[in-house]
């Protein structure tokens, strides 16, 4: 299996992405902590876990074959009862049985507390989209926020890899999250990524 070391489907930089959402889009830590720590109480809200058809760049940067299943998370990230992150993850379906055991019965607990509290994860850089009503995963997010149809919704997401395995994680920004806050350390974000 080949890993695309690049992600020709999504971009290096958020251009044109509102600066008050930058922040959120470049962190490079762990998202799940960066809302914790701006909110009451958090939670995981599970929407689907399973096998499942990705969508074709997805396939292309796991070196997955097209229309193969593969296995997919998706979960909203919750900050005080509000919906504020959409967020797919998939693997292939064979990796389920070694590197990325643990993510299969994860259910309301968060990926993130598991990506970065294993110090063997390595996470490759992000990449950026600016997602429109026509792409499945804006489709699936805005589904938490009924009544509201953003002109678009901005989304990062990165490859993670354990023993040569990888996993693309995928976080789709709903509006809620700019209720959040930004702190001071924040707006010192590295435009690098």
């Amino acid at each position: 299996m080949t890993i695309c070391t690049s992600d020709k489907y999504w971009h290096g930089a958020a251009v044109g992405c509102e600066t008050t959402l930058v922040p959120w889009l470049h962190d490079r830590g762990s998202l799940t902590q960066r809302i914790r720590d701006r909110c009451g109480q958090f939670d995981v809200r599970p929407v689907r876990s399973g096998l499942a058809r990705i969508a074709f760049d997805e396939s292309a940067v796991l070196g997955i074959a097209p229309h193969q299943l593969a296995w997919s998370r998706e979960v909203f990230l919750c900050a005080d009862g509000q919906p504020v992150v959409f967020a797919h993850s998939a693997c292939a379906v064979q990796h389920l049985r070694g590197a990325w055991n643990a993510v299969r019965g994860l259910g309301s607990q968060p990926l993130g507390a598991l990506l970065f509290a294993h110090p063997q994860v390595e996470r490759r850089p992000l990449h950026y989209k600016s997602l429109h009503a026509h792409h499945p995963l804006y489709r699936s997010a805005a589904a938490a926020v009924p009544g509201v149809t953003p002109d678009r919704l901005w989304a990062r997401r990165s490859l993670f890899t354990l023993h040569g395995a990888p996993l693309l994680v995928t976080e789709v920004f709903l509006p809620e999250i700019l209720k959040l806050g930004v702190r001071s350390q924040d707006t010192g974000y590295s435009r690098a990524g």
